[in-house]
C-alpha cells in the first residue's frame, strides 16, 4: 500500500482539506472523510507523507469509537467507504476512511488533562492555573493531577493556532447546558480510556474531542477520538515525573523541528527519511500497544 499525500477522488464533491484529512460529501446527510498521511506540526503541514500514518490514524479511532459508544453516540454510520467512490478509486480509502453523519460541528475543542504537559505547563509555569483552573502549588512537569481537568480551546482557522480559552468563555461561545455536558461527557470518557490505556502499559497525558450536532439537536463524538495525533501517549515504563516522557507521537517530528532555523511557518523543513521512518514506527506501535491489533 503506498503512501496517500493527498486524496483525488472525482466521483463525490471535495467540501475541504484539513491538516490531515479531506472530506467529501455523500448525498445531503453524509460525508466520507481520508485519512491522509499527512502529518502537521506547529500548525504546518510538512511536506513529506508518513508511511501507514493515515490507515493507523483510522483504525485507532475506530476501535475508540466502538469502545466507548456506550457513553456518548459517535458519527459513524458502518456504511462502507469503498461503496461510495468509483471502482478505480476504492485503493484511495481502502483502510483510511469513514463514511460518517453530517453534522454542525460545535467549533469548540473539548481537551481533557491527566497530566501537566505541553502548554499546559507553560501555562501553569506562568499563571498557577491552567486555562483558568486553578492547580495545587509546586507540582513538576509530567505530573499526574489530582484530578483530571477540562480545559476548552477554541477552533481555529486552517493554519492558526487553536486557542486555548476558559470554561465561561466556552459558555459564552455555546451555552452554559451544551458546554456543561460536553465537559462532562468528555471527562467520562478520558477517564474509561485512560484506564484501559493503563492495562496496555500506556498514559493517556491528555487528549481533545470533538462534537457536533445533528438536526435534532443530538449530540456525537466526531472527527477522531483517542488517536495518536489527538492525544499524548506515554509509555508507562518510560515516565518519571519531573521530565516527558518519550511520546507515541508526532513529537519525534517536533524535536527534531525545534532544532531547525525555522520560524514555525510554511514551508516546513524537509523532513529527512529517518525522522520519517522512525515517526512512522511510533504510529504503528502505539495501534498495536494500546488496542493489541495490527495494522489492517
Amino acid at each position: 500500500m503506498s503512501t496517500l499525500y493527498e486524496s483525488t477522488l472525482r466521483s463525490l464533491p471535495l467540501l475541504g482539506r484539513g491538516k490531515v484529512r479531506d472530506n467529501y460529501a455523500v448525498g445531503n446527510d453524509k460525508l466520507l472523510i481520508v485519512t491522509t498521511d499527512r502529518l502537521s506540526a506547529f500548525d504546518v503541514i510538512m511536506g513529506e507523507p508518513i508511511p501507514d500514518k493515515g490507515r493507523v490514524l483510522n483504525q485507532m479511532a475506530d476501535f475508540w469509537f466502538d469502545k466507548l459508544k456506550d457513553i456518548v453516540p459517535n458519527h459513524l454510520t458502518g456504511v462502507a467507504p469503498e461503496s461510495v467512490v468509483a471502482p478505480d478509486e476504492v485503493e484511495q480509502v481502502k483502510g483510511r476512511s469513514v463514511v460518517v453523519k453530517r453534522l454542525e460541528p460545535i467549533l469548540v475543542e473539548a481537551v481533557v488533562r491527566g497530566y501537566l504537559a505541553g502548554s499546559g505547563w507553560k501555562d501553569y509555569q506562568a499563571t498557577g492555573a491552567i486555562c483558568g483552573v486553578e492547580l495545587p502549588p509546586g507540582l513538576q512537569n509530567a505530573q499526574k493531577l489530582p484530578e483530571p481537568i477540562f480545559t476548552p480551546a477554541a477552533k481555529a482557522e486552517m493554519g492558526h493556532h487553536d486557542e486555548n480559552i476558559t470554561y465561561n468563555e466556552m459558555e459564552r461561545r455555546i451555552g452554559t447546558e451544551l458546554s456543561a455536558t460536553i465537559r462532562d461527557i468528555s471527562i467520562r470518557l478520558y477517564k474509561e480510556a485512560a484506564d484501559f490505556a493503563a492495562t496496555r502499559g500506556i498514559i493517556i497525558a491528555d487528549t481533545k474531542f470533538e462534537f457536533g450536532l445533528d438536526n435534532h439537536g443530538k449530540l456525537y463524538l466526531m472527527d477522531e477520538a483517542l488517536t495518536a495525533d489527538s492525544s499524548r501517549f506515554w509509555p508507562a515504563d518510560e515516565y518519571q515525573v519531573g521530565t516527558n516522557p518519550p511520546s507515541f507521537d508526532k513529537q519525534f517530528v517536533r524535536d527534531w523541528l525545534e532544532t531547525q532555523p525555522w520560524k514555525k511557518e510554511p514551508p516546513a523543513p524537509k523532513l529527512p527519511a529517518d525522522v520519517v521512518a522512525k515517526t512512522a514506527d511510533k504510529y504503528r506501535e502505539a495501534l498495536e500497544r494500546l488496542t493489541g491489533q495490527k495494522l489492517a
